[in-house]
């Protein structure tokens, strides 16, 4: 993607009013020619690089959300409450139910530790006050980015793109290894496939291959090498790297030898010729 509609589309994110839901709703419609995915991808690196910045400002102490929240259900206004609290404060509907259970659980005098929260966030019917359960049931079902069910779609999302992975490499008879396999052999750190004879790719040998189900931005992109890349290349040398949604096109630089930076399996591989290795003779 180029950095100019990149930059645009922040900006269009960054302008907007409301809630992601209703944010992504935006995006597609106003940037048809951009895959979708690709632009849900980058409003979710959006939202969470936000809500680092601003988390402790918009949770402070001094801002009561709880108490307005009590005093707005007691006053006998339509549902909802908290979700339009949230698109008032600009805050994941979500995290916002999150603050408001433990403030709820600690008024109640019970345990408000973050398993204890979690688990209510997962399944609202234990929550015996049948207001606040509704409230916080809309907010983790209109949330896109946080929460338990933002967090399945990621996890299924991820481990879908990671079979795609191995479906294309089975068709095309590459022997591999997986994450699994390799944690067995003692790796802590480990790609998602490590392949067990190289290939080339546009000229460059290929050891292992890691599937990144989301848009790579400077950012993501910097973070991954730190955290993940450059431990998979001292230990097995070049390999690929797949954004399935796309990446910015500063990221792609011909003087990199560690890996490469694809959007989509490669279609042009260089196979092992085992004829073409002379044995030595001693």
């Amino acid at each position: 993607m180029k950095t100019d509609e990149y930059y645009n589309i922040v900006k269009t994110i960054k302008e907007f009013k409301g809630l992601s839901k209703d944010c992504a709703k935006l995006l597609i419609e106003k940037y048809k020619s951009v895959n979708k995915y690709a632009l849900l991808s980058i409003l979710a690196i959006e939202v969470l690089q936000r809500m680092k910045r601003e988390h402790r400002f918009i949770f402070s102490e001094k801002n009561d959300y709880y108490k307005q929240f009590i005093e707005t259900i007691r006053s006998g206004k339509s549902k909802g409450i908290l979700l339009n609290l949230a698109k008032e404060i600009k805050a994941p509907p979500a995290l916002l139910a999150r603050h408001i259970l433990k403030q709820h659980l600690t008024e109640m005098g019970e345990n408000n530790s973050p398993p204890v929260v979690s688990k209510l966030l997962k399944d609202t019917t234990l929550i015996p006050e049948k207001e606040i359960a509704y409230e916080i049931y809309l907010c983790v079902l209109y949330d896109d980015q946080y929460g338990p069910i933002a967090d399945s779609i990621a996890l299924s999302v991820g481990q879908e793109y990671e079979v795609k992975l191995q479906c294309y490499l089975k068709d095309r008879n590459i022997p591999f290894r997986n994450e699994d396999h390799l944690r067995t052999r003692g790796y802590d750190k480990t790609p998602d496939v490590k392949l067990e004879v190289p290939i080339a790719v546009n000229g460059h040998v290929i050891n292992w291959i890691e599937s990144k189900a989301r848009f790579g931005n400077e950012d993501i992109h910097r973070k991954y090498i730190k955290e993940q890349f450059l431990s998979y290349w001292n230990r097995f040398g070049p390999g690929l790297v797949i954004y399935w949604f796309g990446f910015l096109d500063t990221l792609s630089q011909s003087s990199e030898k560690r890996f490469i930076i694809m959007d989509h399996f490669p279609k042009e591989i260089t196979y092992m010729n085992p004829n073409s290795v002379e044995a030595l003779i001693f």
